[in-house]
């Protein structure tokens, strides 16, 4: 008769079992090799032909020339990349996945995400509820999607009137809720940034209406406390300058700083008032710029650029002039980026826009194009700052960006060489995602129809 620990022991595993994800085993992680690539690793480095990589469950274990870790790789499930390219997974580094909430949508967007080569995204503040638990079911494979990272939100009190706010923190009076907190002189900051840490955030965005002493207090409190700071790159009133001073991780949206050319600082975020461009260079570098890139440069932090969002809205209004315009025009937003790149400011792959559910690709390629095509960098930097830089934005080039022994097993198998043309992108067969393989070939786009389904029942 079988004793009673040794049956209990056997009834835990076999609960166990029963709600453990189905995308994981309780088994010996899996071995593969992939074979005989050509390998663009995401550090700048050039590309190597005839490359293999050994994965061991969700990691890296190593890589090499071709035949080089067979004697590592001893029974493993063997897989031939001959003639494609293996590039590390791509990161969207400015989305919203949930604002306001909406699980299917969401789902869908990340779904679409992963299946064209996206193993990250940064969430840039949304209602954190909604976007942890997506994160979640991520890590533990219940959904298609990429890995999430978050920010909490601070800004000034009077910013707490936009409708967003309400979308996102129903059940608390607006500024009061954890991730999206009204921050004044009389905050006590090491409080308010110790609850937007309890939210398992691992960045504080810091958005509008604040004067430049709360945004420098408020990047040093979270530093402090080992968050990292993605900020606006004006917060109105605080200017470029006094924000690119404070030190931020990152800063987003490369057409805001060219209200530093400006004699007058815009009061609150809710003045659309565009950039004057008559006040910066039309060719060539803005030596007011310049100082911003400087500061950067000193302070190591990434640009967060979104241009394709500019050069999109650009567009769309030609076709239609009654539009109201973006801050900045489409042009200008190139030729800042462009004095970015020129200056060596690490740049990263960030979007802030979603296309139509039946699209058939993810947002941030159209970051990629315009970084290749409108911006001019090669297509090996392009990649780079897709990867490694986005990783570095996202607080995680410990574990991604590149693929490198010891880091997750993020990478893309791509037909076509996209050192040739950026665009071969889209060229993507398998994502692979903490050792885990998505094909391309088994992606179905939902409609808007479908979507507004799912979202009624």
């Amino acid at each position: 008769m079988t004793c009673f620990p040794v049956r209990l022991a056997a009834i835990l595993l076999a609960a166990l079992a029963a709600f453990a994800p189905a995308a994981f085993s309780i088994e010996a992680p899996a071995l593969t090799l992939y074979e005989n690539a050509t390998l663009i690793d995401g550090t700048g480095a050039p590309a190597r032909p005839g490359q293999d990589i050994l994965v061991r469950g969700e990691r890296i274990e190593a890589t090499g020339p071709h035949g080089s870790l067979d004697a590592q790789a001893d029974g493993a499930r063997r897989v031939d990349l001959s003639g494609r390219y293996v590039i590390p997974g791509l990161i969207d580094s400015h989305v919203h996945l949930a604002t306001p909430p909406n699980r299917p949508r969401a789902e869908a967007i990340l779904r679409r995400q992963l299946y064209g080569g996206v193993t990250a995204v940064r969430d840039m503040a949304d209602d954190l509820r909604s976007v942890g638990e997506l994160a979640r079911a991520s890590l533990a494979g219940e959904i298609a999607a990429p890995d999430i990272y978050y920010a909490a939100l601070m800004a000034g009190p009077s910013f707490f009137a936009d409708p967003r706010v309400l979308a996102v923190s129903r059940g608390f009076a607006p500024g009061s809720a954890p991730w999206m907190q009204a921050i004044d002189a009389d905050t006590d900051l090491p409080s308010a940034v110790a609850m937007a840490r309890g939210t398992a955030a691992v960045a504080i965005k810091i958005y509008a209406n604040l004067p430049p002493e709360s945004v420098a207090a408020i990047t040093a409190e979270a530093h402090r406390q080992k968050m990292m700071i993605w900020a606006h790159s004006a917060i109105f009133p605080a200017r470029p300058a006094e924000i690119t001073a404070a030190g931020p991780d990152s800063v987003s949206h490369v057409c805001y700083l060219g209200y530093e050319a400006q004699s007058v600082m815009l009061p609150v975020y809710e003045d659309r008032t565009p950039v004057d461009e008559s006040l910066l260079a039309a060719e060539g570098d803005d030596p007011v710029i310049a100082g911003l890139f400087e500061t950067m440069l000193a302070k190591g932090s990434i640009l967060d650029a979104t241009g394709s969002l500019f050069v999109k809205f650009a567009e769309e209004r030609r076709a239609d002039p009654s539009k109201k315009p973006l801050r900045c025009t489409g042009d200008q937003t190139v030729r800042l980026t462009q004095q970015a790149w020129r200056a060596g400011v690490p740049i990263s792959t960030g979007t802030d826009f979603v296309n139509p559910a039946g699209d058939a690709w993810p947002e941030v390629h159209a970051e990629l194009l315009f970084l290749a095509r409108d911006v001019g960098m090669p297509p090996l930097a392009v990649i780079h700052a897709a990867t490694l830089v986005g990783a570095r934005a996202a607080g995680q080039d410990r574990d991604m960006g590149s693929v490198e022994a010891g880091k997750l097993a993020n990478f893309v198998i791509l037909a076509a060489d996209p050192l040739a043309d950026i665009g071969h992108i889209e060229s993507v067969e398998t994502t692979v995602k903490r050792g885990r393989e998505y094909r391309r070939a088994d992606y179905v786009p939902v409609t808007e129809q479908e979507l507004a389904a799912r979202t009624a029942e």
